[in-house]
């Protein structure tokens, strides 16, 4: 058996950077946004439905954009509907399958929460650092993303 290729001084400050960073940034996110009486969870169903065609998404293509299961969904959902922020939508042509739909109501929220969401982000982390730092953060989690999606 190969001995282990142990991490370097700088990778080891990198990968401990992450693992005891970004739970604290995500914690401090989530406190942000409990203001509004959401989690960060539901803040980004509520963005991907707004980003989307007609604010509406097929529930299995939304389900799998949060990286949930379809009950996961489905819960993560009961929330949000439960405030009429989102509804769901049967299709019409196929009758298995339906939407979410983010309401009129959950529109007008999402844009008085997203400005100060947006604030929020930048103060703790984009506006500390630099053009370069973050092009490199950028481009190192599309490379980690693009890995686990494939070795899954």
């Amino acid at each position: 058996m190969a001995s282990p290729r142990w991490l370097n001084d700088a990778e080891m400050k990198a990968w401990r950077g992450f693992v005891t960073t970004s739970p604290d940034l995500m914690n401090a996110i989530e406190r942000d946004l409990g203001v509004f009486g959401l989690d960060a969870g539901d803040y980004q169903l509520l963005a991907m439905l707004s980003e989307a065609p007609d604010h509406r998404l097929k529930m299995c293509d939304l389900a799998d954009t949060l990286r949930l299961s379809r009950s996961g969904l489905t819960r993560r959902m009961d929330g949000v509907v439960k405030a009429k922020y989102v509804e769901r939508i049967q299709d019409k042509d196929d009758r298995r399958a339906s939407f979410a739909h983010l309401t009129a109501k959950g529109y007008e929220f999402l844009k008085k929460v997203a400005p100060l969401h947006l604030k929020d982000v930048r103060n703790r982390m984009i506006d500390l650092l630099n053009e370069s730092e973050i092009k490199a953060l950028g481009s190192a989690f599309a490379k980690i993303n693009a890995h686990l999606r494939t070795t899954e």
